[in-house]
Order: C-alpha cells, then structure tokens, then sequence
C-alpha cells in the first residue's frame, strides 16, 4: 500500500515562553519516528539532546512526553493519541532539560496513512526556541520568527514523503544504496529542468499506476534503470 501525509498541521498558538526584550529566536531542531507497525521508537542525537537525554538510550514515547514542563504533559500526549489516528498537530510546549531550566520548544508530529486510512507511522521534529543577542524584537516579531520556522519545518517534512517513495522505488529498480538513489533523483532533476520533489511526485504515481511518466523523465530513467522496469 501507497503510504500518505495526512492534511497539514494547523498553525501553532502564540507562543507559551517568549524571548526577553532585546534577543532574537534562533533554533535547535531534531526528528523523531514513530513505526506503529512495530511499536519501535527511533529520534536523532539532536533530538535526544534536546530532550536533556544521555546518548544511547532507547528511544520511547514515554521519555519524549516526560521531558515536557509537567503542565503541558497532558496536551503533549493527548497530541501523540491523535497523531496514532492519523491527526497531524503542531504544539507549543516547554522543555525541562538536563539543568532544569524550561525552554520554548515546538513538538511537530506528522502521521503516514495508507490508503486504507491506516496511520502506519508518525514523523516528528522537536525545535527548541532559544535566545541569543543581539538583535532587538517586539513580541509580533518574536511570533512571526516562530511562525516562519514551523512553516520552513512543515514544508522540509511535506518535501520528504514523495522523496523518500521514491528513492526507495530506484533502491529496488537498481539496487543501489539510499544515497546513490538520491544522486540519481538528482540527476533526473536537473536534467529535466524539475524540482526533485516534482520528480520524485512522478516517479511514485507511475509505479502506483496512478499516471504514466513524463516523456522526458521516461528517458531519463532508462539511463539508469532497466527498460522494461520504468513504469508506464
């Protein structure tokens, strides 16, 4: 079955910790996964670190909600419920790291669902809010570089599922590793003058059988696929 992004997060409620007066937002930004077909966990360095994590520990849904402020616990796992639905959330919350000290972080969760309707998987970005001089910012400014930064992370997480079906798509059709099959969506990108994501789009809804190749990235593939293997 073909794998889905749910519809898009809504947009995130002004921020629960706001920077003083006179210090810009910068972030600090790890992945989590969540593979409902297996229970298994899995999240990035950055993202345990963020949590106030040592390295090496097994990942859990349990540890991520316990690392947020006790009050915004309840809505934090409500969130992570809905996302094993199928409901994609983007929340403002507060961290408590390894001193202590409650930071301004935003929680994104972004469900896979089949075709069925079936949530498959969750992906997931912590970004952290920090502050760091000099640059002078009303609280509308301090929101809007909120706002940015959650949309910049909702286009990057949109970007990557067609990405990723299609690389493994050239995984099985040539049986390269995942960083060649990337070169070769690139390649296919920039002699078709397209968006990787445009080419990847394409690639995924031929083998779907949804649409036939565009002619010019038909050739493209018979360059590095076999003939009779490259989709319709």
């Amino acid at each position: 079955m073909t794998s889905t992004r749910s519809p898009a997060l809504s947009r995130p409620h002004p921020p629960a910790v706001v920077a003083a007066p006179g210090r810009a937002v910068r972030r600090a930004a790890g992945r989590w996964h969540h593979d409902l077909r297996t229970g298994r966990w899995s999240w990035s360095p950055e993202t345990a670190a963020l949590l106030g994590l040592p390295p090496g520990g097994r990942p859990c849904g349990e540890l991520l909600v316990h690392a947020v402020h006790p009050a915004d616990r309840p809505r934090a796992g409500a969130a992570l419920a809905g996302a094993e639905r199928g409901r994609p959330f983007s929340l403002q919350v507060r961290l408590c790291g390894r001193h202590g000290l409650a930071q301004a972080a935003v929680l994104i969760g972004e469900p896979w669902v089949d075709e069925t309707g079936r949530t498959e998987a969750v992906d997931g970005l912590v970004a952290v809010l920090s502050t760091s001089p000099p640059r002078p910012s009303g609280d509308d400014d301090r929101a809007a570089d909120l706002e940015l930064e959650v949309e910049q992370l909702r286009t990057a997480m949109a970007s990557r599922a067609p990405i990723e079906q299609a690389k493994g798509i050239l995984m099985l059709l040539t049986g390269c590793g995942d960083r060649v099959a990337f070169d070769l969506l690139a390649h296919i990108s920039s002699n078709s003058h397209r968006k990787v994501r445009d080419v990847a789009l394409a690639i995924a809804r031929s083998a779907s059988g949804q649409e036939p190749l565009p002619e010019d990235v038909r050739a493209l593939m018979r360059d590095v696929c076999p003939p009779a293997r490259t989709g319709r």
